[in-house]
């Protein structure tokens, strides 16, 4: 039970952090990386939920061949704009700023990040940003109509408002590497006294290394997106093969960076799943150094094996094999942290809540997408199923059945931590069941209709698609109304939910130490570390 401070705390609320001051300024402006945090979280609820319509709609003129509620151009628009919402505004930033933010000084045993100004900056940007991307709706001749890729020489081709849109990417990248600065400061200079690299939770292992590549690949993106302002306003020829430009090298350029950032979005995800398994399975994470190091090593590969996007384009035989090498080497890190992670829950006392179900569903989706990449980078293979619904499907088994579901995980699992309050256990099971089934039967008929041949980004297709896309809207349906019954017990918690104490997990990281939201600077006194963050009594 919580003694009489730690309810004092719970009572105050989670809108009056930094010392009950209240009012939307104090929210805009403030400095408190916990405030931060809920920002960032509103921000991305917000975003998420336009991505989602854009994806129903889409499914929905998928339903059946040829016309049914938009035309090709619209379509072409949509799209896009679900690309560009779902990467820039939810996938790439999710848990980093939201999670990230709210626990990491929590978890090392500091007051707040490094440079709290910097961070609120870098909301700002975020913020500035996704209004940019939605004003290049309203704006111009039009939505952009390339693909979130902005692939030349298209996208300097259109008559569109890409520009608009390619400058909003590049005003996010900057939020990204801010954020990536902030967090690497944050774990080499405020870690509390005991806090050695291998006593750190190994969520912060994950937002170290993702930090590193935010830093380092973001800036490659950024230079990219102006060469194609640039190109657009001036003419210069970068990237139009018709003014001695190479569209081969956008592809190079922008993939150099995409392809780490599938890393920025995967291996936070693989951090919150490192810090639910051992408290729901009572049991000491098996292999710790091994999944840390493996979360540098999938970072420090992951900048090696862009090419395996373009061995449709012409590259060198000799450039093909070594990039379809380095992608099978990038899977070995991942297979690691799988095997701890199911390591872990061996025999353990294992308590099935939420948040272990969502766990589970992500190890069994991301396994999917894992080895479907594997046959993405396979040579005669790629060839084969490359820009096709196969493509589509390991996608998103990678980002929304593993970043989206770990999210999921990690939101339901800090919950109480962040509002003070506890959510309906029994409907977030139920949300959980619709998700999951919702997923598979959206996304698993497009690996047999890529398979078959089906091209992605077409707005129509062959009567001999047909039953896989009607298969395939009503899993968008059923997968939309398990979100729906999520976010409405989650925001309906907020407010209504059953008060909890600082540790109703019981967990033995920093963070459970600390009444419930947290208080101002986090900690009446530094903590003194002097063992690793999961101590069990396995017995």
């Amino acid at each position: 039970m919580p003694d009489g401070r730690e309810k004092k705390e719970t009572d105050r609320g989670f809108w009056k952090y930094e010392g009950g001051k209240t009012g939307l300024l104090s929210w805009i402006f403030t400095t408190d990386h916990k405030r931060i945090g809920i920002l960032y979280l509103s921000s991305l609820a917000v975003f998420f939920v336009a991505g989602v319509t854009f994806g129903l709609l889409m499914r929905l003129e998928l339903i059946a061949p040829g016309r049914t509620i938009m035309s090709a151009s619209a379509y072409n628009s949509i799209f896009t704009l679900h690309g560009v919402i779902m990467i820039f505004l939810f996938i790439i930033p999710g848990i980093p700023v939201s999670l990230g933010n709210f626990l990491l000084p929590l978890q090392i045993g500091a007051r707040d990040v490094a440079f709290p100004r910097l961070n609120l900056l870098s909301w700002w940007l975020y913020i500035a940003g996704g209004c940019i991307a939605l004003l290049s709706l309203f704006t111009g001749t039009g939505p952009p109509d390339t693909g979130w890729t902005f692939y030349a020489p298209y996208s300097i081709k259109t008559g569109t408002n890409v520009s608009l849109a390619v400058f909003a990417a590049f005003v996010l990248g900057f939020s990204s590497i801010l954020t990536g600065m902030n967090f690497i400061t944050t774990v080499h200079r405020l870690r509390a006294p005991g806090m050695t690299w291998f006593r750190l939770p190994l969520f912060v292992w994950s937002l170290y290394a993702t930090a590193w590549v935010q830093v380092l690949a973001t800036p490659i993106l950024a230079i990219t997106l102006l060469l194609i302002i640039i190109e657009r306003f001036f003419g210069v020829g970068f990237f139009d093969p018709a003014k001695g430009g190479d569209p081969i090298l956008y592809q190079h350029l922008f993939w150099i960076y995409s392809h780490p950032a599938v890393y920025i979005m995967i291996v936070p995800a693989m951090g919150v799943v490192t810090e639910i398994i051992p408290v729901f399975a009572r049991r000491t994470v098996f292999g710790y150094k091994a999944i840390a190091f493996s979360s540098i090593g999938i970072g420090a590969v992951g900048f090696f094996v862009w090419g395996h996007h373009m061995f449709t384009s012409g590259i060198s035989d000799t450039s093909k094999v070594i990039f379809s090498l380095l992608t099978f080497l990038v899977a070995i890190p991942s297979a690691i942290k799988v095997f701890n992670w199911v390591a872990s829950l061996y025999k353990g006392s294992i308590k099935v809540d939420t948040p272990l179900l969502f766990v589970i569903a992500f190890i069994f989706l991301f396994c999917i997408g894992g080895l479907t990449g594997l046959i993405n980078g396979t040579l005669a293979t790629n060839i084969h199923i490359h820009d096709t619904h196969f493509i589509v499907a390991h996608f998103h088994y990678v980002m929304f059945g593993g970043t989206a579901f770990a999210f999921f995980a990690g939101l339901h699992y800090w919950f109480p931590k962040i509002f003070g309050r506890m959510y309906s256990e029994a409907r977030a099971k139920l949300a959980w069941f619709f998700l999951f089934i919702g997923f598979n039967v959206l996304y698993f008929p497009m690996f047999l209709v890529g398979w078959q041949g089906m091209p992605r980004r077409y707005y129509d297709y062959l009567p001999v698609f047909h039953t896989p896309n009607i298969i395939s809207t009503i899993g968008s349906w059923i997968l939309a109304a398990g979100l729906a019954m999520m976010l409405v017990n989650l925001i309906r918690s907020i407010k209504k939910g059953e008060q909890t104490g600082s540790n109703p997990w019981k967990g033995t990281t920093l963070e459970w130490t600390v009444p419930s939201p947290p208080p101002v600077e986090n900690f009446e006194e530094i903590p003194t570390v002097t063992h690793g963050p999961y101590k069990y009594d396995e017995n």
